[in-house]
């Protein structure tokens, strides 16, 4: 499948059927999503009303982690095999992530104040989450200032798969560090769940905020892909006259 994609044009016509579903899953799951949020869930016992903010900061959160993972994969398979789709794709990667993270890092401070006390805390989960937006902004600066496409998705490719590093940091400070995070409770076995009432509009904010991202990439891969295709086009027929010349 990953190599049938890797073909622009194929690419194009799964797109063309693929961002329309990615649309309509993302609608209906942020719809749903946000009236259990809002509505249906109660408030919590410690944070109160407070606690609707985590169904948009923690969903932006782990879609900032989640971008940036496929953001790596993208890049690797573009340092090794310099497949200009991967480029496209890694591109189309950071711009959303990017969001998330900026995202994830206003809303934790607005939940941050009420819940303990303040706006902000240099512990490990806030500022790995501030350095992880620094690299986005980094990486996507290397596509803006370098015009030579090739060098920029090296140097960009680069600084990703470095800046990976910081992913396991983000995941695992709240157990190396004290901080005001609480450790995970639906990933670390043996910890407390949620209440279903808290656990399921959770989920769904989590489905929509992925299903945006789908939609966010696929629509920026082809935009992309016809921006390349615009610029060959336009390099051909000066190609074309420097030959004819000689």
């Amino acid at each position: 499948m990953i190599n049938y994609l890797a073909n622009p044009i194929r690419f194009l016509k799964f797109s063309k059927i693929a961002t329309p579903v990615f649309g309509a899953l993302t609608i209906l799951t942020m719809i749903w999503g946000l009236y259990l949020a809002l509505i249906k869930s109660p408030p919590a016992i410690e944070h109160g009303q407070a606690v609707r903010m985590m169904y948009v900061h923690v969903p932006a959160a782990w879609c900032a982690m989640m971008a940036y993972t496929a953001l790596t994969i993208a890049s690797v398979v573009s340092f090794i095999w310099r497949h200009p789709l991967a480029d496209s794709a890694a591109k189309s990667f950071a711009v959303p992530g990017a969001a998330f993270t900026f995202l994830a890092l206003i809303t934790g401070s607005l939940w941050g104040k009420p819940a303990w006390g303040t706006w902000w805390q240099w512990d490990g989960r806030m500022t790995s989450v501030l350095i992880l937006f620094f690299i986005y902004v980094s990486y996507l600066a290397i596509w803006s200032v370098i015009p030579e496409r090739k060098k920029a998705a090296r140097l960009a490719a680069i600084l990703a798969m470095v800046g990976f590093i910081n992913i396991p940091i983000i995941k695992f400070s709240v157990d190396w560090w004290n901080t005001l995070h609480q450790p995970a409770s639906l990933s670390t076995p043996g910890a407390p769940g949620m209440p279903p009432e808290i656990l399921w509009p959770l989920m769904m904010m989590v489905a929509a905020y992925s299903f945006l991202f789908g939609w966010l990439s696929l629509r920026g891969i082809e935009a992309d892909i016809i921006r390349s295709r615009k610029a060959r086009d336009q390099k051909a027929p000066a190609a074309q006259a420097t030959i004819e010349t000689f």
